[in-house]
C-alpha cells in the first residue's frame, strides 16, 4: 500500500488534525516485553537522518516504520521494540525533528520529519534545554521519545510567543516557557 503524506498542516482544521492523529494505528509497544535484546547497529544523527551500519536509510517509509517502534527508557537509552526483540539504537540528540508548527485556538500542532502530527499539551509537553545563547526546544512525542524543533519551527514558535507574552506559548491549557531555566 503506497504511503500518502497528510495534507499541508496549514490547510487542516484542529478537528481534522485530531482525526488524523487518532486514525494512526501505532504498535502497542507498552504491551510488548521481548526477552531477546541486542544492538540494532542503527544511529539517528542530530539532523534527524537515520543510519544502519554506517549507511544512510534513505527510504522515508523505512524511517517512519522504525520510528513507530521507537521508545526511550528512563535512563535515556532508545530502543526499537518488536514483540520478539528489543534492539538498542544510538541517538545523538533527539530521535525526531519537528519541522512545522501551527496554532489553532489554544492548541499548537507540530508536524515531525516522519509526517506524524503531535498536539502539544499534557501528554506532549514542550521543554527547553541549553542556555540563553543556545536554547534548544523539544517536544515530547510518545514512549519517552522527543522531537527537537528545527530552526524554522523554532522561529515560528517564537513568533507565536511574541504575539502573547513574549516568553512562553500555551497549548491545551498549559503554558510552556521558551527560555531556558
Amino acid at each position: 500500500m503506497p504511503y500518502e503524506p497528510p495534507p499541508e498542516l496549514a490547510t487542516l482544521s484542529l478537528a481534522q488534525i485530531a482525526e488524523l492523529v487518532e486514525s494512526r494505528k501505532l504498535p502497542p509497544l507498552d504491551s510488548w516485553s521481548p526477552a531477546d535484546q541486542g544492538d540494532s547497529e542503527m544511529r539517528i544523527a542530530t539532523d534527524g537522518r537515520w543510519f544502519h551500519q554506517g549507511g544512510e536509510i534513505r527510504r522515508p517509509a523505512m524511517v517512519r516504520a522504525f520510528a513507530s517502534l521507537l521508545t526511550r527508557d528512563p535512563e535515556g537509552q532508545h530502543w526499537l521494540v518488536t514483540p520478539v526483540q528489543k534492539l538498542s539504537i544510538a541517538v545523538e540528540d533527539a530521535a525526531l525533528i519537528a519541522v512545522d508548527v501551527r496554532q489553532d485556538g489554544d492548541a499548537l500542532v507540530f508536524r515531525l520529519n516522519t509526517d506524524d502530527l503531535v498536539i502539544a499539551g499534557p501528554d506532549h509537553p514542550i521543554h527547553v534545554r541549553g542556555d540563553a545563547d543556545n536554547p534548544a526546544i523539544y517536544l515530547g512525542v510518545r514512549h519517552g521519545t522527543e522531537a527537537r524543533l528545527n530552526r524554522s519551527t523554532w522561529a515560528q514558535l517564537a513568533e507565536i510567543a511574541l504575539a502573547g507574552d513574549g516568553t512562553s506559548v500555551s497549548s491545551q491549557g498549559l503554558s510552556f516557557p521558551l527560555l531556558p531555566a
